[in-house]
């Protein structure tokens, strides 16, 4: 890393113009304090080397992401805010003439930091921060919830995605070129825009998703045998989930003549762009989706400050809110009470938070009769350990061993349901009701019976769950509910940056101050 000589462009901007740098503020904090919060040894592992130019001191530049983040700001108009506004100059540490850098620094700066060994380590100085002060000590609650982020490319059709991902192998894959050439016959794919056809003729259509698909399968099955680089795998391995997600065997094929047509369901875990292959199709409502991402927080209620966060694709069962609950408490350093929306309450994360000591407070899913208004589970008298189920009539019956996939057991009621007078409460099936037990049904059920009866818990719940909204509601304000990035990698230390800057904010705005030793929080008179 080079080193920097300390000189700046111009008179220092904090020295000269402190007045005019609103007290209290974040840039009034990192003008005073940024040499302690981004040490220069904090960066060091990013550049190995000692030798070449004197770079740009990696603290200016942690400052700078740590604004941008804050303010929602493009790299374009980082820029033009460190060349113009004097607020900008003192937080990072330029003189008044100084012109800053070119944008593209930003970028560069953001990828070695995203290729690191520690690539969230902005968010780690900031939590190092909190701990000094000591100001979550004896606020052991966090409340979890996770929000949508719009991602920054536009969603692609069938035709689109196909199209772009065979014309990303000819691209990459040595040899690919003379392939295409001979195999693919559907389009020019030297030409990035949609194939020339009638598109309001329904068959014209079909006709061109037949023949794309056909184009895919052939090259991908003449391309030459080498070992391929990470770039080009990616383009092959991209265009065969372009040409499968969306498609199926024709009305009469038999699924090997070759024929094919879009077909009428969307792939559970469909990739939306070829631009960017990580966003997807994400549901929080049954009638509304977004293209995008997810942002799982942990924060503490009473302060507002985000304990843990992480950006996972929008869709897919490693990334639901109830897995990644886990990994947002793993690093807390004592129990702590969770709170959580339904989203969070299942099975094995009840079981999994409560063997490391925390206590629950997550809203239980609500259950589904058969019959509206009828009986429900919790309305059968369950003993899984003896392995019996007793209906509201009084009928008992064994509960079978567990088998399928998801280890489930059962208890029927057939014989039972013939002539009972509750039939009509309990069940509309022909051959009466069957009870269906998954795996931890007594913890889930233990978990309904408390947030239905223990009027603490409701308190509790009502009181510290609310503010984790709030919290989101910072995150996505002024335009940050649409990325600027594409991948995971990158957006992930987007969402570590933006919201160690919101924690930063929130500790200045509590009286964070350092002693000359260490950090800590001024008592407010």
């Amino acid at each position: 890393m080079g080193e920097w000589a300390g000189e700046t462009v111009g008179p220092d901007v904090w020295e000269t113009c402190r007045e005019l740098i609103p007290v209290g503020s974040v840039f009034a904090f990192l003008a005073e304090h940024r040499g302690r919060l981004f040490p220069a040894v904090m960066f060091a592992d990013m550049y190995p080397s000692a030798n070449g130019r004197p770079s740009m001191p990696p603290q200016i530049l942690a400052a700078a992401i740590t604004l941008q983040a804050l303010h929602g700001l493009s790299d374009f108009e980082t820029v033009q805010e460190l060349r113009c506004d004097l607020r900008w100059k003192a937080a990072c540490g330029l003189g008044l003439h100084d012109t800053a850098f070119d944008p593209s620094l930003l970028a560069y700066f953001r990828r070695r930091l995203a290729r690191s060994t520690r690539p969230n380590r902005v968010f780690e100085a900031v939590r190092e921060v909190v701990k000094a002060t000591g100001v979550l000590k004896g606020r052991h609650r966090r409340a979890l919830d996770s929000t949508v982020l719009d991602d920054a490319v536009a969603t692609q059709d069938t035709v689109t995605q196909i199209v772009s991902a065979i014309r990303a192998v000819i691209r990459e894959v040595p040899g690919a070129d003379a392939v295409a050439a001979v195999q693919c016959t559907a389009h020019d794919y030297r030409d990035p825009g949609k194939p020339r056809i009638s598109w309001n003729d329904q068959q014209a259509r079909a006709d061109l998703v037949d023949a794309l698909v056909g184009d895919a399968l052939r090259l991908l099955g003449h391309l030459p045998e080498r070992q391929l680089g990470e770039k080009a795998a990616n383009a092959v391995g991209l265009l065969a989930l372009a040409a499968g997600q969306d498609v199926e065997p024709a009305d009469d094929s038999d699924g090997r003549d070759g024929r094919w047509r879009i077909t009428r369901a969307t792939a559970p875990d469909r990739v939306v762009s070829t631009v960017d292959p990580d966003a997807r199709h994400v549901h929080k409502t049954r009638s509304h989706y977004q293209d995008g991402y997810k942002a799982h927080l942990a924060v503490e209620p009473e302060t507002g400050l985000f304990t843990a966060v992480a950006l996972t694709p929008g869709s897919g069962s490693g990334y639901h809110e109830a897995t990644v609950a886990l990994d947002l408490l793993a690093d807390e350093d004592e129990p702590v009470d969770a709170f959580g929306d339904t989203a969070y309450s299942t099975g094995p994360t009840h079981q999994a938070l409560r063997q490391a000591g925390h206590r629950l407070f997550l809203k239980p899913a609500p259950l589904k009769s058969a019959v509206p208004g009828g009986f429900g589970l919790d309305d059968f008298a369950i003993d899984t350990a003896g392995g019996t189920v007793t209906c509201p009539a009084g009928h008992t019956v064994p509960l079978s061993e567990q088998s399928g996939q998801k280890m489930q057991r059962k208890a029927l009621f057939t014989e039972q349901c013939t002539g009972c007078p509750l039939r009509e409460r309990c069940s509309t099936a022909k051959a009466g009701r069957i009870v269906t037990i998954r795996p931890h049904h007594d913890l889930l059920a233990a978990s309904r019976r408390q947030a239905a009866t223990d009027p603490d818990w409701q308190a509790a719940y009502r009181r510290w769950r609310p503010p984790v909204e709030r919290a989101v509601a910072w995150l996505v304000a002024h335009g940050n509910r649409r990325l600027r990035h594409t991948g995971t990698i990158k957006n992930n230390v987007w969402l570590h940056t933006r919201t160690a800057a919101l924690n930063l904010r929130t500790l200045i705005n509590l009286g964070l101050d350092h002693n000359g030793t260490t950090w800590h929080i001024r008592a407010t008179t």
